[in-house]
């Protein structure tokens, strides 16, 4: 028999390919005192947030019902999962060797002989409070994830600043008419309030409450608030002339109505040089 060998071109850099790049120049081989240790990388695929979310994760990787849990099968695969947490030299929490405690205990419990109790009522099933413990644990869980998905500041959007350029001269707003609309319609629900179910024919005179309203506004430094100059006593005719005298007197020039801004108190002041009626006739 007659053997034949062929001799293949192999292309050397081939033969000699680097096994990593240092800062960028190629290593053809491992260094002999390389040491690396056996916990260099560790890699962690699931993250529990503590016993209740990794027994919810057990029962639903199986999909059992959670009323019914097999605390047989789930026992073990806990106590697997927390002999591989030892096995990577990881320190536990307490709170998962306490849950590893109660599901032997509830698993003890249920091998055991439930006593009979009086009548028709059966014995409280050792499961239940573990149970009710996982369903809050988990309608927490989607409340606080359905709350993770709306919009935050900072990650969908941010917050931007404007700076707004305020004018040196400050401008007071003129009082108009809806402005003394409204204080008039306040002066008229507090009268009614008070008004008597008396008919009584009086005779007002606007002159003579014009007079009233200035000698009001000297005895009080010629500045008041609008509301002080009616009385509620008065009754709503009483009010209605004042009312007219006042807009007659603003008309005159006589008085100011003044408003330090938007939606703020009226004030009523005597405009310089105003005399009362009847004054300037004599």
């Amino acid at each position: 028999m007659t053997l034949t060998m062929e001799i293949i071109d192999v292309p050397q850099a081939v033969l000699f390919e680097p096994v990593a790049l240092v800062y960028g120049q190629p290593l053809e081989q491992l260094p002999q005192d390389l040491y690396i240790p056996p916990d260099a990388l560790a890699v962690m695929l699931d993250a529990f947030e503590g016993p209740l979310d990794l027994l919810l994760y057990l029962i639903r990787k199986a999909n059992v019902d959670i009323l019914d849990i097999p605390m047989a099968p789930l026992t073990r695969q806990y106590l697997d999962y927390i002999d591989s947490m030892r096995a990577s030299n990881l320190e536990l929490a307490a709170d998962y060797l306490v849950m590893a405690a109660m599901l032997i205990e509830i698993k003890s419990r249920m091998l055991l002989p439930r006593p009979k109790l009086a009548g028709d009522e059966t014995a409280e099933d050792p499961r239940a409070e573990l149970v009710r413990r996982l369903m809050e644990y988990e309608q927490m869980k989607i409340a606080g994830q359905k709350l993770n998905e709306q919009p935050q500041a900072g990650r969908e959007f941010f917050w931007v600043e404007t700076l707004v350029e305020k004018s040196l001269h400050v401008r007071l707003p003129e009082v108009s008419a809806d402005d003394l609309k409204e204080a008039w319609l306040a002066i008229i629900r507090q009268a009614g309030l008070k008004k008597h179910h008396t008919i009584a024919r009086e005779e007002l005179s606007v002159r003579e409450h014009m007079g009233i309203i200035l000698r009001a506004l000297r005895e009080h430094g010629g500045f008041v608030q609008f509301e002080t100059l009616f009385a509620a006593e008065m009754g709503v005719p009483g009010l209605v002339v004042h009312f007219l005298a006042m807009l007659e007197l603003a008309r005159e020039k006589l008085i100011e109505l003044t408003q330090s801004e938007a939606f703020q108190p009226i004030y009523v002041r005597v405009h310089s040089g105003g005399t009362e009626p009847g004054q300037e006739d004599s």
